[in-house]
């Protein structure tokens, strides 16, 4: 099958967790690749890398550590242990960028390790966390990406989830190595006023996620203007990777049309 050519003028990416799901992961991410959009998955350790590396697809992100942490001692090296460990998987499937969150999330997206309310201390045992991950990132050419999450309906109580605490944790870190994930989703729900968010984060964008409030849907099945969001993106300047993190409304194939469309200028 031929690939599909776009006009869009970034990189579009789509999550094989959440779309095609009556196939095989691996028919999963083929499908995608024959599309012509870039594949994005979550923990590696639930995937037959070998076969991935095989598949002829190309990545662009993935979950960049197994458990841990950010703010907690033992945590914190329990996160770099198997950020190191997802580095390497990183390097044979040559994705670029490796997602983070403030802790482990369970198999619905709750935190492994609650917080109704962050000390200072956490904030400067994040920090240090997040300088540490930047010095792996740097040490082998990947970016590890920081991603904000919403509180309210997916992920309650998990740390350093708001855009506001991931753009002042990236922004003080301030190293190539660590970057925003941008979820425009999540942003939604949990900050609204989206374009500004977007330009207040614009220098430290690694990666812009994508899907439509509420439903977590493809772009047009909810309130997000997305053509609007492509065109604020685009005169910001910003030329990287959007991915559709969300599930198909219905047909698969049209949804990654909608998603395609949206980002088309």
């Amino acid at each position: 099958m031929n690939k599909i050519t776009s006009s869009s003028p970034f990189t579009l990416a789509v999550c094989a967790e959440m779309v095609f799901r009556d196939l095989p992961m691996l028919e999963r991410i083929q499908r995608i690749n024959e599309l012509g959009f870039q594949v994005e998955i979550w923990d590696w350790t639930k995937h037959d890398i070998e076969a991935l590396a095989t598949s002829g697809a190309r990545f662009s992100s993935m979950t960049g550590y197994v458990t841990g942490t950010l703010a907690d001692a033992a945590g914190a090296d329990e996160m770099l242990r198997t950020a190191a460990e997802s580095v390497e998987v990183a390097k044979r499937l040559g994705i670029p960028r490796l997602n983070l969150h403030g802790t482990g999330l369970d198999g619905e997206g709750l935190p492994v390790q609650p917080c109704q309310q962050m000390t200072g201390a956490m904030w400067l045992k994040a920090r240090d966390t997040l300088n540490r991950l930047a010095d792996l990132g740097e040490q082998h050419g990947v970016t590890f990406v920081l991603e904000n999450l919403n509180t309210e309906v997916d992920h309650p109580s998990v740390p350093f989830a708001r855009l506001e605490d991931v753009l002042a944790l990236v922004e003080s870190v301030d190293r190539p190595g660590l970057r925003i994930m941008l979820d425009i989703y999540h942003a939604q729900i949990g900050e609204g006023n989206l374009t500004e968010w977007m330009r207040r984060c614009g220098p430290y964008i690694g990666e812009v996620q994508v899907a439509d409030v509420p439903g977590r849907c493809e772009p047009g099945t909810g309130e997000i203007n997305y053509p609007a969001i492509a065109k604020a993106l685009s005169e910001m300047g910003y030329r990287g990777t959007v991915g559709l993190e969300g599930w198909a409304s219905g047909d698969d194939d049209l949804a990654l049309d909608r998603f395609r469309a949206a980002f088309e200028l």
